[in-house]
């Protein structure tokens, strides 16, 4: 007989693909303690400029056939034609792959400015468009509560947001934040818009500030001063870092599931102490046989 868990909490992890054999380790070690939470899907990131899209293949491919996890694997529409694209979502989709992210892309370094291929994908939205004729995938898009760096206005970024669940995308997951009312405010502008599909947030566990601040400047979320002043003076002292880091994070989807959020997708950067402990906080746990 089994234990349930009594948690209507469902959870998704973001994992990125390893590029040497110390980080693979950490990544399956990672996985496999996670695996026991079964998460709704865990997602594998791709490359800025599709540089890792042999090393996210491979993860997929071992999650799909090593575990029970469901994978979805990132799709972007950068430094790719359409035809490439579909062909890597049909071995996908033979694989047994059923669920994909669609993203427009980080625009490579070496790039001033995003510019479409002429036989690629413009963007996102047409991205999910293209996939949803491949075959009948369930399709996560990415949202941005406190808007996309390069959106013109707040307005054209929640517009575009709108076409990419119109074009068939199943659920939106934004971009980390660490403001709970940040969050709030975007999900009634959603509302607000017409926008009727589930909108997860995006936790980022902090292991390091600085490599938060780094990650925040590039994707356009703030790093409030509070944040910093938890944080102060322990730049030398890692395990209490990771408690406060913990208690941040807690404290942050407790306030969430507060408000009726009960879905919630972490980004791990391949470890599994920060997010195991946040989930266990929101009640979600390892079924256990009851003797």
């Amino acid at each position: 007989m089994t234990q349930e868990n009594s948690s209507n909490v469902k959870v998704s992890f973001e994992f990125f693909p390893p590029n040497t054999e110390k980080m693979e380790a950490t990544l399956w070690q990672s996985i496999q303690r996670l695996a026991a939470l079964e998460p709704r899907f865990v997602s594998v990131t791709y490359g800025a400029d599709g540089s890792t899209r042999e090393r996210t293949h491979a993860a997929v491919a071992r999650i799909a056939n090593e575990t029970q996890l469901t994978p979805a694997p990132h799709l972007t529409c950068i430094d790719a034609s359409r035809g490439e694209i579909d062909d890597i979502a049909r071995k996908y989709w033979d694989m047994g792959v059923r669920h994909l992210v669609a993203l427009r892309g980080d625009v490579p370094k070496s790039d001033a400015a995003y510019v479409p291929r002429i036989d690629g994908y413009d963007f996102a939205a047409d991205l999910v468009a293209g996939l949803s004729k491949i075959a009948d995938f369930d399709i996560s898009v990415a949202a941005y509560p406190e808007v996309h760096p390069e959106a013109p206005s707040p307005l054209f970024d929640l517009d575009n947001l709108k076409r990419k669940l119109d074009a068939g995308a199943s659920r939106a997951i934004t971009q980390f934040f660490f403001d709970v009312e940040v969050f709030l405010r975007f999900r009634d502008l959603c509302a607000t818009a017409g926008i009727e599909s589930v909108i997860v947030p995006g936790i980022l566990p902090i292991t390091r500030l600085p490599q938060l601040q780094r990650f925040a400047e590039s994707c356009g979320a703030s790093v409030p001063d509070w944040l910093h002043e938890r944080f102060a003076g322990l730049e030398d002292d890692a395990e209490t870092r990771q408690m406060i880091a913990a208690s941040v994070a807690i404290e942050q989807v407790r306030k969430l599931q507060a408000e009726g959020i009960n879905e919630f997708h972490f980004y791990t950067l391949n470890r599994s102490e920060l997010t195991y402990a946040i989930c266990h906080a929101l009640g979600v746990r390892p079924k256990q046989t009851a003797s």
